[in-house]
């Protein structure tokens, strides 16, 4: 399923990347869940990695980390942003057919790639697979339902499946939701109405725009989280 932001606006998406949870607050709450030093000395999926913009941040304590990407493209971008990194490796793959051997990782990321509820089983049996016995996999999406962000994704894109939909998919498969509330700050208006504008359907982006005022805006997200 081709990412109609990443795919297209590969600089802007950065800013975007630069731009989320400046708090941390989605890094806290994975290590809480995690315990101890996180994902410290483990094996790390980053499953969707994009150009590779999270796999530094993993690698500084992970074990081993790899990043797959469906686009050949980012995956390069990916390879290269990590070069120098011995423990990183970068594979071009879909979420439901991961090269990798069975029972290989330890902990398994996924942010706003591929998984958003009922179509996506296909890549969940693939971490059934994948995972070690013992290990934690999470799956980060947008929660519709609350926050500045939330309204506006949900004008853009009414046809996605009902929030309720997609929480019962998820919790009668075993995850746990954790909503965590973060923001986007960005370092001038131009930069925020670049992203805005790649994330959100043209007229819903300019109302967007027009009726808000700064350089933040707050965004609701779900940490769906499994256990293995």
């Amino acid at each position: 399923m081709p990412s109609p932001n990443i795919w297209h606006h590969t600089a802007t998406y950065e800013v975007e990347n630069r731009a989320v949870d400046p708090d941390g607050r989605l890094e806290a709450a994975m290590t809480s869940v995690l315990g101890g030093g996180g994902w410290a000395q483990r094996s790390v999926l980053d499953l969707g990695c994009g150009t590779g913009f999270h796999l530094p941040r993993f690698a500084a304590t992970a074990a081993t980390v790899t990043g797959i990407e469906p686009h050949p493209d980012l995956a390069a971008l990916a390879r290269r942003r990590t070069r120098r990194l011995d423990h990183v490796a970068v594979l071009t793959g879909t979420a439901q057919a991961l090269p990798l051997p069975d029972a290989s990782v330890e902990v398994v990321h996924a942010r706003w790639a591929y998984f958003f509820g009922p179509g996506c089983e296909p890549g969940l049996a693939e971490l059934d697979r994948v995972v070690r016995r013992g290990g934690t996999a999470f799956v980060i999406d947008n929660d519709p339902t609350r926050s500045t962000f939330g309204a506006w994704f949900r004008r853009s894109y009414p046809h996605l499946p009902a929030p309720e939909v997609v929480e019962r998919f998820w919790s009668t498969r075993g995850w746990t939701r954790v909503p965590v509330d973060i923001r986007w700050s960005f370092s001038s208006r131009a930069d925020l109405e670049s992203v805005v504008r790649i994330e959100l359907t043209p007229e819903v982006a300019e109302e967007a725009l027009a009726g808000h005022e700064g350089t933040e805006v707050d965004y609701a997200v779900n940490l769906w989280w499994r256990g293995f």
